[in-house]
Protein backbone atom coordinates (compact mmCIF):
# COMPACT_ATOMS: atom_id res chain seq x y z
CA UNK A 1 0.00 0.00 0.00
CA UNK A 2 1.03 3.60 -1.06
CA UNK A 3 2.10 5.78 1.79
CA UNK A 4 0.55 9.32 1.25
CA UNK A 5 1.78 10.44 5.08
CA UNK A 6 4.27 13.07 2.94
CA UNK A 7 1.14 13.76 0.32
CA UNK A 8 -1.13 14.81 3.18
CA UNK A 9 0.67 16.72 5.09
CA UNK A 10 1.87 19.17 2.38
CA UNK A 11 -2.10 19.10 1.66
CA UNK A 12 -2.12 20.62 5.08
CA UNK A 13 -0.17 23.33 4.73
CA UNK A 14 -1.14 24.32 1.13
CA UNK A 15 -5.11 24.21 2.50
CA UNK A 16 -3.66 26.60 5.75
CA UNK A 17 -2.53 28.71 2.62
CA UNK A 18 -5.31 28.88 0.28
CA UNK A 19 -7.36 30.13 3.38
CA UNK A 20 -4.81 32.52 4.66
CA UNK A 21 -3.18 34.11 1.64
CA UNK A 22 -6.01 33.16 -0.54
CA UNK A 23 -8.58 35.34 1.14
CA UNK A 24 -7.10 38.45 -0.98
CA UNK A 25 -8.44 37.38 -4.10
CA UNK A 26 -12.08 37.77 -2.86
CA UNK A 27 -10.90 40.99 -1.13
CA UNK A 28 -9.36 42.69 -4.56
CA UNK A 29 -11.62 41.17 -6.87
CA UNK A 30 -14.47 42.94 -4.61
CA UNK A 31 -12.73 46.40 -4.33
CA UNK A 32 -10.51 46.42 -7.24
CA UNK A 33 -13.66 47.43 -9.71
CA UNK A 34 -15.43 49.66 -7.38
CA UNK A 35 -12.38 51.25 -7.11
CA UNK A 36 -11.22 51.58 -10.70
CA UNK A 37 -14.44 53.10 -11.37
CA UNK A 38 -13.99 55.55 -8.79
CA UNK A 39 -10.57 56.24 -10.26
CA UNK A 40 -10.82 56.05 -14.26
CA UNK A 41 -11.57 58.79 -16.55
CA UNK A 42 -13.85 56.51 -18.51
CA UNK A 43 -16.31 54.16 -16.88
CA UNK A 44 -15.66 51.43 -19.89
CA UNK A 45 -12.05 50.69 -17.91
CA UNK A 46 -13.73 50.12 -14.15
CA UNK A 47 -11.80 46.50 -14.11
CA UNK A 48 -9.04 47.09 -15.79
CA UNK A 49 -7.55 46.82 -12.23
CA UNK A 50 -8.60 43.55 -12.05
CA UNK A 51 -7.30 42.76 -15.79
CA UNK A 52 -4.11 44.12 -14.49
CA UNK A 53 -4.21 41.27 -12.16
CA UNK A 54 -4.76 38.62 -14.51
CA UNK A 55 -1.84 39.74 -16.89
CA UNK A 56 0.57 39.62 -14.31
CA UNK A 57 -0.55 36.19 -13.48
CA UNK A 58 -0.40 35.29 -16.96
CA UNK A 59 3.22 37.13 -17.58
CA UNK A 60 4.72 35.59 -14.10
CA UNK A 61 3.20 31.58 -15.18
CA UNK A 62 6.36 31.03 -16.94
CA UNK A 63 9.27 32.18 -15.08
CA UNK A 64 7.09 31.18 -11.70
CA UNK A 65 7.02 27.33 -13.29
CA UNK A 66 10.56 27.57 -14.26
CA UNK A 67 11.67 28.59 -10.36
CA UNK A 68 9.80 26.20 -9.02
CA UNK A 69 11.00 23.59 -11.50
CA UNK A 70 15.04 24.52 -10.66
CA UNK A 71 14.23 25.69 -7.09
CA UNK A 72 11.75 24.01 -5.72
CA UNK A 73 7.94 24.77 -4.95
CA UNK A 74 9.16 26.34 -1.76
CA UNK A 75 10.60 29.42 -3.52
CA UNK A 76 7.93 29.91 -6.13
CA UNK A 77 5.48 30.43 -3.46
CA UNK A 78 7.73 32.89 -1.07
CA UNK A 79 7.88 34.85 -4.98
CA UNK A 80 4.52 34.46 -4.94
CA UNK A 81 3.43 35.90 -1.27
CA UNK A 82 6.38 39.01 -1.87
CA UNK A 83 4.70 39.90 -4.93
CA UNK A 84 1.55 39.81 -3.62
CA UNK A 85 2.40 41.92 -0.46
CA UNK A 86 4.30 44.73 -2.77
CA UNK A 87 1.53 44.88 -4.83
CA UNK A 88 -0.43 45.64 -2.60
CA UNK A 89 1.34 48.35 -0.88
CA UNK A 90 2.06 50.20 -4.40
CA UNK A 91 -1.97 49.87 -5.14
CA UNK A 92 -2.88 51.46 -1.93
CA UNK A 93 -0.15 54.29 -1.93
CA UNK A 94 -2.03 54.66 -5.82
CA UNK A 95 -5.37 54.56 -4.13
CA UNK A 96 -3.94 57.26 -1.28
CA UNK A 97 -2.65 59.95 -3.84
CA UNK A 98 -5.42 58.83 -6.93
CA UNK A 99 -3.15 57.81 -9.59
CA UNK A 100 -5.23 55.02 -11.60
CA UNK A 101 -2.15 54.04 -13.23
CA UNK A 102 0.14 53.77 -9.89
CA UNK A 103 -3.08 51.47 -8.92
CA UNK A 104 -2.75 49.56 -12.16
CA UNK A 105 0.96 49.26 -11.71
CA UNK A 106 0.22 47.67 -7.88
CA UNK A 107 -2.45 45.59 -9.61
CA UNK A 108 0.14 44.19 -11.64
CA UNK A 109 2.44 43.36 -9.35
CA UNK A 110 -0.57 41.59 -7.34
CA UNK A 111 -0.43 39.02 -10.42
CA UNK A 112 2.98 37.40 -9.17
CA UNK A 113 0.98 36.25 -6.11
CA UNK A 114 -2.10 34.72 -8.45
CA UNK A 115 0.46 33.34 -10.58
CA UNK A 116 1.81 31.08 -7.68
CA UNK A 117 -1.38 30.64 -5.91
CA UNK A 118 -2.56 29.02 -9.46
CA UNK A 119 0.23 26.60 -8.65
CA UNK A 120 -0.82 25.25 -4.88
CA UNK A 121 -3.04 22.86 -6.98
CA UNK A 122 -0.42 21.11 -9.48
CA UNK A 123 2.27 20.97 -5.55
CA UNK A 124 -0.40 19.15 -3.90
CA UNK A 125 -0.48 16.14 -6.72
CA UNK A 126 3.61 16.02 -6.51
CA UNK A 127 3.75 14.03 -3.92
CA UNK A 128 0.66 12.00 -3.97
CA UNK A 129 -0.36 8.52 -5.24
CA UNK A 130 -2.04 8.37 -8.17
CA UNK A 131 -4.82 7.21 -6.33
CA UNK A 132 -4.86 10.07 -3.90
CA UNK A 133 -4.30 12.87 -6.86
CA UNK A 134 -7.59 13.61 -7.31
CA UNK A 135 -8.67 14.02 -3.56
CA UNK A 136 -5.57 16.04 -2.78
CA UNK A 137 -6.26 18.73 -5.75
CA UNK A 138 -9.57 18.47 -4.57
CA UNK A 139 -8.67 19.48 -0.95
CA UNK A 140 -6.46 22.22 -1.27
CA UNK A 141 -9.12 23.98 -3.26
CA UNK A 142 -11.42 23.47 -0.61
CA UNK A 143 -8.60 25.67 1.46
CA UNK A 144 -10.65 28.55 -0.63
CA UNK A 145 -13.73 28.00 1.66
CA UNK A 146 -12.50 29.48 4.66
CA UNK A 147 -10.85 32.72 2.11
CA UNK A 148 -14.68 32.83 0.85
CA UNK A 149 -15.17 33.59 4.37
CA UNK A 150 -12.61 35.62 5.71
CA UNK A 151 -11.57 37.59 2.47
CA UNK A 152 -14.95 39.82 1.85
CA UNK A 153 -15.24 40.23 5.83
CA UNK A 154 -11.83 41.60 6.03
CA UNK A 155 -12.79 43.89 2.63
CA UNK A 156 -15.94 45.20 4.54
CA UNK A 157 -14.29 45.92 7.65
CA UNK A 158 -10.90 47.32 5.99
CA UNK A 159 -12.70 49.81 3.28
CA UNK A 160 -12.81 52.90 5.24
CA UNK A 161 -10.44 52.08 7.71
CA UNK A 162 -6.70 53.97 8.17
CA UNK A 163 -7.78 56.41 5.83
CA UNK A 164 -10.36 58.74 4.61
CA UNK A 165 -9.55 57.48 0.73
CA UNK A 166 -11.89 54.29 0.29
CA UNK A 167 -10.16 50.60 0.00
CA UNK A 168 -6.56 51.73 1.47
CA UNK A 169 -7.33 49.93 4.23
CA UNK A 170 -8.09 46.88 2.38
CA UNK A 171 -4.90 47.00 0.55
CA UNK A 172 -2.76 47.11 3.56
CA UNK A 173 -4.36 44.30 5.08
CA UNK A 174 -3.39 42.34 1.62
CA UNK A 175 -0.46 42.92 2.56
CA UNK A 176 -0.08 41.93 5.79
CA UNK A 177 -1.62 38.73 4.79
CA UNK A 178 1.00 38.07 2.54
CA UNK A 179 3.73 38.46 4.92
CA UNK A 180 2.08 36.48 7.56
CA UNK A 181 1.26 33.31 5.73
CA UNK A 182 4.33 33.32 3.90
CA UNK A 183 5.64 31.72 6.80
CA UNK A 184 3.57 28.11 6.45
CA UNK A 185 5.89 27.32 3.39
CA UNK A 186 8.45 26.79 6.39
CA UNK A 187 6.54 23.59 6.31
CA UNK A 188 5.76 22.25 3.14
CA UNK A 189 8.02 19.51 1.98
CA UNK A 190 7.89 18.61 -1.38
CA UNK A 191 11.74 18.05 -2.91
CA UNK A 192 13.15 19.76 -5.87
CA UNK A 193 12.92 18.14 -9.25
CA UNK A 194 16.16 16.65 -9.54
CA UNK A 195 18.76 17.49 -12.18
CA UNK A 196 18.47 15.97 -15.10
CA UNK A 197 20.94 14.33 -16.63
CA UNK A 198 22.94 15.09 -19.83
CA UNK A 199 21.67 12.07 -21.49
CA UNK A 200 18.26 12.30 -19.57
CA UNK A 201 14.80 12.57 -22.04
CA UNK A 202 14.01 16.11 -22.77
CA UNK A 203 10.37 15.24 -22.92
CA UNK A 204 8.15 16.66 -24.99
CA UNK A 205 7.85 20.23 -26.55
CA UNK A 206 5.29 22.37 -25.92
CA UNK A 207 3.35 22.09 -29.10
CA UNK A 208 3.82 18.43 -28.53
CA UNK A 209 2.43 18.85 -25.53
CA UNK A 210 -0.36 20.72 -26.88
CA UNK A 211 -1.01 18.09 -29.88
CA UNK A 212 -1.64 15.53 -26.88
CA UNK A 213 -5.77 14.94 -27.54
CA UNK A 214 -6.00 15.18 -23.44
CA UNK A 215 -3.77 17.60 -22.83
CA UNK A 216 -5.46 20.33 -25.28
CA UNK A 217 -9.03 19.44 -24.30
CA UNK A 218 -7.99 19.93 -20.35
CA UNK A 219 -6.33 23.28 -21.44
CA UNK A 220 -9.29 24.70 -23.08
CA UNK A 221 -11.83 23.14 -20.35
CA UNK A 222 -9.41 25.34 -18.10
CA UNK A 223 -9.69 28.37 -19.88
CA UNK A 224 -13.58 28.29 -20.50
CA UNK A 225 -13.89 27.20 -16.93
CA UNK A 226 -12.00 29.96 -15.32
CA UNK A 227 -12.19 32.67 -17.77
CA UNK A 228 -16.26 32.68 -17.80
CA UNK A 229 -16.49 32.66 -14.21
CA UNK A 230 -14.27 35.69 -14.02
CA UNK A 231 -16.20 37.60 -16.79
CA UNK A 232 -18.75 37.03 -14.53
CA UNK A 233 -17.89 37.54 -11.23
CA UNK A 234 -16.13 41.10 -11.85
CA UNK A 235 -19.30 42.42 -13.36
CA UNK A 236 -20.85 41.52 -10.10
CA UNK A 237 -20.29 44.14 -8.13
CA UNK A 238 -20.69 47.00 -10.39
CA UNK A 239 -24.19 44.96 -11.64
CA UNK A 240 -25.72 44.63 -8.05
CA UNK A 241 -24.76 48.55 -7.72
CA UNK A 242 -25.79 49.86 -10.86
CA UNK A 243 -29.50 47.89 -10.91
CA UNK A 244 -29.62 49.36 -7.59
CA UNK A 245 -30.34 45.97 -5.30
CA UNK A 246 -30.21 47.05 -1.71
CA UNK A 247 -33.79 46.10 -0.53
CA UNK A 248 -35.79 49.60 0.12
CA UNK A 249 -32.25 51.51 -0.78
CA UNK A 250 -31.03 52.95 -3.55
CA UNK A 251 -27.53 51.47 -3.91
CA UNK A 252 -25.93 53.88 -6.22
CA UNK A 253 -27.10 57.06 -4.07
CA UNK A 254 -25.35 55.02 -1.20
CA UNK A 255 -22.27 54.03 -3.77
CA UNK A 256 -21.93 57.58 -4.36
CA UNK A 257 -21.54 58.36 -0.69
CA UNK A 258 -18.88 55.74 0.26
CA UNK A 259 -16.69 57.82 -2.03
CA UNK A 260 -17.69 60.90 -0.10
CA UNK A 261 -16.45 59.33 2.87
CA UNK A 262 -19.95 58.89 4.78
CA UNK A 263 -20.55 55.58 6.69
CA UNK A 264 -22.12 53.03 4.13
CA UNK A 265 -21.57 49.92 5.59
CA UNK A 266 -25.34 48.78 4.09
CA UNK A 267 -23.82 48.59 0.81
CA UNK A 268 -20.76 47.27 1.15
CA UNK A 269 -22.33 43.99 3.18
CA UNK A 270 -24.71 43.61 0.49
CA UNK A 271 -22.09 43.29 -1.83
CA UNK A 272 -19.63 41.45 -0.08
CA UNK A 273 -21.61 39.65 2.62
CA UNK A 274 -24.05 38.10 0.47
CA UNK A 275 -23.92 38.07 -3.34
CA UNK A 276 -19.73 37.60 -3.62
CA UNK A 277 -19.60 35.72 -0.01
CA UNK A 278 -22.26 33.02 -1.36
CA UNK A 279 -20.21 32.87 -4.82
CA UNK A 280 -16.87 31.69 -3.10
CA UNK A 281 -18.49 29.68 -0.86
CA UNK A 282 -19.91 27.80 -3.88
CA UNK A 283 -16.64 27.84 -6.00
CA UNK A 284 -14.82 25.69 -2.83
CA UNK A 285 -17.15 24.18 -0.41
CA UNK A 286 -18.02 21.68 -3.19
CA UNK A 287 -14.29 20.34 -3.40
CA UNK A 288 -14.40 18.34 -0.41
CA UNK A 289 -16.02 15.54 -2.36
CA UNK A 290 -15.23 16.64 -5.86
CA UNK A 291 -12.18 14.33 -6.15
CA UNK A 292 -14.44 11.60 -4.76
CA UNK A 293 -16.58 11.87 -7.66
CA UNK A 294 -13.97 12.09 -10.02
CA UNK A 295 -12.79 9.11 -8.89
CA UNK A 296 -16.18 7.23 -8.95
CA UNK A 297 -17.41 8.73 -12.46
CA UNK A 298 -14.17 9.60 -13.98
CA UNK A 299 -12.79 13.17 -14.84
CA UNK A 300 -14.84 13.62 -18.20
CA UNK A 301 -18.03 13.44 -16.60
CA UNK A 302 -17.78 15.72 -14.03
CA UNK A 303 -16.21 18.49 -16.39
CA UNK A 304 -19.13 18.16 -18.48
CA UNK A 305 -21.09 18.92 -15.65
CA UNK A 306 -19.15 22.12 -14.45
CA UNK A 307 -19.50 23.37 -18.47
CA UNK A 308 -23.48 22.59 -17.59
CA UNK A 309 -23.73 24.55 -14.11
CA UNK A 310 -21.97 27.29 -15.81
CA UNK A 311 -24.95 27.88 -18.74
CA UNK A 312 -27.08 27.24 -15.98
CA UNK A 313 -25.71 30.19 -14.37
CA UNK A 314 -26.13 32.32 -17.25
CA UNK A 315 -29.55 31.26 -17.67
CA UNK A 316 -30.41 32.30 -14.62
CA UNK A 317 -29.10 35.80 -14.39
CA UNK A 318 -30.97 36.83 -17.86
CA UNK A 319 -34.39 35.85 -16.16
CA UNK A 320 -33.92 39.27 -14.31
CA UNK A 321 -31.98 41.50 -12.04
CA UNK A 322 -33.69 40.73 -8.54
CA UNK A 323 -30.90 39.78 -5.80
CA UNK A 324 -32.33 36.47 -6.24
CA UNK A 325 -31.28 36.02 -9.72
CA UNK A 326 -27.44 37.54 -8.87
CA UNK A 327 -27.60 34.54 -5.93
CA UNK A 328 -28.61 31.85 -7.75
CA UNK A 329 -26.49 33.08 -11.00
CA UNK A 330 -23.32 33.47 -8.85
CA UNK A 331 -23.70 30.03 -6.58
CA UNK A 332 -24.29 28.09 -9.73
CA UNK A 333 -21.17 30.11 -11.31
CA UNK A 334 -18.92 29.27 -8.81
CA UNK A 335 -20.40 24.95 -8.55
CA UNK A 336 -19.59 25.14 -12.86
CA UNK A 337 -16.08 26.83 -11.97
CA UNK A 338 -15.41 24.24 -9.01
CA UNK A 339 -16.26 20.74 -11.60
CA UNK A 340 -14.94 22.22 -14.64
CA UNK A 341 -11.50 23.92 -13.33
CA UNK A 342 -10.56 21.15 -10.83
CA UNK A 343 -12.00 18.30 -13.17
CA UNK A 344 -9.46 19.97 -16.03
CA UNK A 345 -6.83 20.19 -13.96
CA UNK A 346 -7.11 16.37 -12.85
CA UNK A 347 -7.06 15.77 -16.26
CA UNK A 348 -4.18 17.70 -17.20
CA UNK A 349 -1.99 16.11 -13.90
CA UNK A 350 -1.91 12.53 -15.28
CA UNK A 351 -1.37 13.31 -18.84
CA UNK A 352 2.35 14.65 -18.43
CA UNK A 353 5.60 13.28 -16.88
CA UNK A 354 7.25 14.69 -14.07
CA UNK A 355 10.46 15.91 -16.17
CA UNK A 356 7.48 17.50 -17.92
CA UNK A 357 6.02 19.29 -14.90
CA UNK A 358 7.79 22.61 -15.26
CA UNK A 359 7.40 22.97 -19.14
CA UNK A 360 3.44 22.18 -19.06
CA UNK A 361 2.34 23.34 -15.61
CA UNK A 362 3.63 26.73 -16.79
CA UNK A 363 2.35 26.68 -20.21
CA UNK A 364 -0.84 25.70 -19.12
CA UNK A 365 -1.69 29.10 -16.75
CA UNK A 366 0.24 31.34 -19.23
CA UNK A 367 -3.19 29.97 -21.63
CA UNK A 368 -5.42 29.76 -18.93
CA UNK A 369 -4.63 33.14 -17.38
CA UNK A 370 -4.43 34.48 -20.56
CA UNK A 371 -8.16 33.39 -21.35
CA UNK A 372 -9.13 35.05 -17.62
CA UNK A 373 -6.88 38.44 -18.92
CA UNK A 374 -9.39 39.00 -22.17
CA UNK A 375 -12.25 37.99 -20.08
CA UNK A 376 -11.61 40.20 -17.11
CA UNK A 377 -10.62 43.28 -19.94
CA UNK A 378 -14.41 42.11 -22.08
CA UNK A 379 -16.02 42.11 -18.31
CA UNK A 380 -16.07 46.17 -17.96
CA UNK A 381 -16.60 47.11 -21.45
CA UNK A 382 -19.27 44.40 -21.92
CA UNK A 383 -21.29 46.38 -18.39
CA UNK A 384 -20.49 49.77 -18.41
CA UNK A 385 -20.76 50.04 -22.15
CA UNK A 386 -22.94 47.94 -24.18
CA UNK A 387 -26.70 48.93 -24.67
CA UNK A 388 -26.50 52.40 -22.26
CA UNK A 389 -27.74 50.56 -19.02
CA UNK A 390 -26.61 48.48 -16.12
CA UNK A 391 -29.29 45.55 -16.62
CA UNK A 392 -28.36 45.54 -20.99
CA UNK A 393 -24.82 45.14 -19.35
CA UNK A 394 -25.36 42.35 -17.37
CA UNK A 395 -27.08 40.70 -19.91
CA UNK A 396 -24.33 41.50 -22.42
CA UNK A 397 -22.15 40.16 -19.74
CA UNK A 398 -24.15 36.81 -19.91
CA UNK A 399 -25.02 35.88 -23.41
CA UNK A 400 -20.94 36.11 -23.97
CA UNK A 401 -20.48 32.95 -22.10
CA UNK A 402 -22.34 31.01 -25.20
CA UNK A 403 -19.92 31.13 -27.80
CA UNK A 404 -17.17 29.78 -25.01
CA UNK A 405 -19.09 27.09 -23.66
CA UNK A 406 -19.85 25.42 -27.05
CA UNK A 407 -16.00 25.39 -27.38
CA UNK A 408 -15.43 23.70 -24.63
CA UNK A 409 -18.77 21.58 -25.02
CA UNK A 410 -17.26 20.30 -28.14
CA UNK A 411 -14.13 19.42 -27.63
CA UNK A 412 -14.92 17.48 -24.28
CA UNK A 413 -17.44 15.16 -26.50
CA UNK A 414 -14.32 14.84 -29.15
CA UNK A 415 -12.05 13.42 -26.35
CA UNK A 416 -14.50 10.78 -25.44
CA UNK A 417 -15.37 9.88 -28.81
CA UNK A 418 -11.35 9.39 -29.15
CA UNK A 419 -11.06 7.72 -26.07
CA UNK A 420 -13.56 5.12 -27.04
CA UNK A 421 -12.01 4.82 -30.59
CA UNK A 422 -8.76 4.22 -29.14
CA UNK A 423 -9.95 1.56 -26.88
CA UNK A 424 -11.27 0.02 -29.89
Amino acid sequence: MIDDTRAKRNVAVLVAAQAILGAQMPMIFLVAGLAGQSLASNICFATLPISMVVLGSMLAATPVSAIMQRYGRRAGFFLGAAGGASGAIVAAYGLYVASFPIFLAGSFLTGIYMSAQGFYRFAAADTASEAYRAKAISYVMAGGLISAIIGPQLASFTSLSLSAVPFVGTYVAVAVLNILGSLLFLFIDIPKPPVPALDAPMGRSRMELLRTPRIAVAVICAMVSYALMNLVMTSTPLAVVGCGIAGDTVMPQIFSDMFSGQETSASFKIIAGFVVTAHVLAMFAPSFFTGHLINRFGVEKIVGLGLAILAAAGLVALQGVQMGNFFGALILLGLGWNFGFIGATTMLAGAHAPHERGRMQGLNDLLVFGGVTMASLASGGLMNCSGGTPQAGWAAVNYAMIPFLLLAGCALIWLVMHNRRSAA
